[in-house]
């Protein structure tokens, strides 16, 4: 039983609605739903009573409730002793992003790191991969997330996000090219692709546009270095029907009535993020970022 279970399925009991307790802790309701059920299955017991006013712990759920505050307050403890006794400051981890990424990746890591490192203050930055990869390598980032893996043994890396793409197509041109199950990526071959500067994340877009091409599929020619697009603007231009492009199934911005998501059939195109850093470093609250993010998704 992990300390972030823990901490979970106590925020569930306090709040009494699994709801009110994701909102609390960070993350969506789904996963902290299947947090708890895969502690009921570790302990072979039914731990809460799930009703349409809430959830309230079960007589076994009492008991664990017991223990895993016991348990969090020392850990907690042992935290505040070590970094009094190490005598840690206000610190600073600058943290770069890209664009888009999955609405829980981060949210539920910066909190365990909040908890068990009150003093870090976490600076976020909207980078490309390279100019990411560039600010790491200059010491003005201590973690990446990055669409590629970096070459070389001075930075370490680890999988954190897998997202099967689909597309966002106008809605009345969705309804032509899709079938039952989704639609086919070579339906696509008529339309323009709205892409990124390839010199963003060169590996991802040569990735990318190869994966488009073995579908038949026109890539076009390179978006230009200064021209890379807000989802506002890829939207407008899906809208027209003459054009589409690629999004996740969370995709985080609201769609309007004439742009329509779908899934690729097969899923051929999955985006990979990636948390990077300096192989040479040996901060503690990196560290801990880095073991909460440890958490590959397949959306």
């Amino acid at each position: 039983m992990e300390i972030r279970a823990m901490r979970a399925f106590v925020t569930v009991v306090e709040e009494g609605s699994l709801s009110a307790a994701a909102r609390r802790l960070h993350i969506s309701q789904p996963a902290l739903s299947q947090t708890v059920s895969a502690l009921e299955r570790e302990f072979g017991q039914q731990l809460l009573t799930r009703s349409s006013t809430g959830v309230r712990a079960t007589e076994t759920g009492l008991m664990l409730l017991g223990e895993a505050r016991a348990v969090l307050a020392r850990h907690d403890q042992a935290l505040a002793i070590m970094a009094a006794r190490t005598g840690e400051s206000t610190a600073t981890l600058r943290i770069g992003i890209p664009l888009e990424l999955p609405p829980d990746l981060l949210s539920g890591a910066l909190l365990e790191l909040s908890t068990a490192y009150p003093n870090t203050r976490v600076q976020a930055r909207h980078l490309s991969t390279s100019a990411q990869i560039t600010e790491l390598q200059k010491g003005n980032l201590e973690l990446a997330l990055l669409r590629e893996r970096p070459l070389g043994q001075d930075l370490d890396a680890i999988l954190v996000a897998e997202e099967r793409l689909g597309v966002l197509l106008g809605a009345e041109r969705a309804v032509e090219l899709a079938g039952p199950q989704g639609l086919r990526l070579e339906a696509l071959n008529e339309l323009t692709w709205i892409g990124f500067p390839r010199s963003g994340s060169p590996a991802w877009y040569d990735e990318l546009t190869a994966i488009l091409r073995s579908h038949g599929v026109d890539p076009g020619r390179h978006v230009p270095d200064e021209q890379p697009l807000i989802a506002e603007v890829k939207l407008a231009s899906v809208s027209a029907g003459n054009a589409f492009t690629l999004a996740p199934p969370g995709w985080s911005q609201p769609l309007p009535d004439t742009v329509t998501w779908l899934p690729l059939v097969g899923h051929p195109i999955v985006r990979r993020t990636w948390a990077v850093w300096n192989a040479s470093s040996y901060r503690r609250d990196l560290g801990h970022l880095v073991a909460a993010l440890e958490q590959p998704t397949h959306p």
